[in-house]
């Protein structure tokens, strides 16, 4: 073989090695079934994470246990979930970041009542239905809080949000913490009404991206990529509605597949921009309400027993510096 040829398959072996590289570097997102993480699917239909810098893989896990731990792992670099669900999740030495809140549920979660029920503070005694260790328990927890009550102080009756939607709307519980379609159900039948609706409580659920501190150091450029990213899928649905929706419904897929159902979803979030994002993480000197979210979720699921890491505080999970 002539030295030019040699010269020629060898920088060639180069070039594929390095695609093949470039390739494997692909950061790998998981999220669940959710209308929030619809605009990750604009991002790449349209080529924004490409533009941007970065390979995103997106994958759906409904369960958040495996999420969770294959995050803390190091099998997947990027997941979105709840922000009050990653402190339960975490160990001592393994630090997460929060580098981007996606959503804020405005009216798609709450409490479903029987009418009798006037106030959380009634709730006292009764039986309420929602799921363990999920956000539901959160949601009710940092309610019954702010009445003055705890868990000790209701009946908990332990299953998903789905089935304590049907079981409020059959009469076989006297609350529900669930969401839709499920929390309007629940209050169109003769004895029930919403108690409490996401609504009345802004930046208690919120949706955040979290990877690990060492993600956070080593793939810095990528993950500023992917917030620019994100901001622009946001753009693009507010310029072409009718595109996105087909976009995001056919992507996150599930119960979400039918885009008018996706449409209509939408109406209980608000997705959260770059400028949103300033608010909600607000400044070490002057936090916003996603600092008083965490430390709530901190405080009570300290109380339940399922926090592990010592001396938590939001400040250890808020990271502003990815916002641009």
């Amino acid at each position: 073989m002539k030295p030019f040829t040699k010269q020629a398959l060898l920088v060639a072996l180069l070039a594929l090695f390095l695609i093949g590289s470039a390739q494997a570097e692909a950061l790998k997102l998981a999220h669940s079934t959710w209308v929030g993480y619809g605009p990750f699917y604009i991002a790449r239909e349209k080529g924004y994470f490409k533009d941007e810098g970065v390979d995103i893989e997106l994958s759906v896990m409904e369960n958040t246990p495996l999420k969770m731990g294959a995050l803390m792992a190091g099998r997947i670099d990027i997941v979105a979930s709840t922000a009050d669900e990653f402190p339960t999740y975490m160990r001592n030495g393994k630090p997460l970041r929060y580098i981007l809140a996606v959503d804020n549920s405005n009216g798609g979660d709450g409490v479903v009542a029987n009418k009798s029920i006037k106030t959380v503070a009634d709730l006292k005694g009764r039986t309420v239905a929602f799921e363990e260790g999920s956000v539901s328990q959160f949601f009710i927890n940092a309610l019954l809080r702010r009445a003055g009550l705890t868990q000790k102080d209701i009946k908990m009756v332990n299953m998903t949000a789905t089935d304590a939607g049907v079981a409020f709307t059959a009469n076989r519980v006297d609350a529900a913490v669930t969401w839709e379609p499920h929390l309007s159900q629940g209050a169109a039948t003769e004895h029930g009404k919403v108690l409490v609706s996401s609504a009345q409580t802004p930046g208690l659920i919120v949706d955040v991206i979290a990877v690990r501190d060492t993600t956070a150091k080593e793939k810095r450029k990528e993950l500023e990529a992917f917030v620019r990213a994100w901001q622009r899928a946001l753009d693009f649905l507010a310029s072409n509605p009718d595109e996105a929706y087909q976009i995001m419904a056919k992507g996150v897929g599930g119960w979400l597949e039918d885009p008018e159902e996706f449409k209509g979803a939408v109406t209980g979030i608000e997705y959260l921009d770059i400028a949103r994002n300033k608010e909600m993480f607000g400044t070490a000197a002057n936090p916003g309400v996603l600092a008083k979210t965490i430390d709530d979720a901190i405080a009570i699921w300290s109380d339940l027993g399922r926090i592990k890491v010592d001396n938590l505080k939001s400040s250890d999970l808020i990271d502003t510096s990815f916002l641009p």
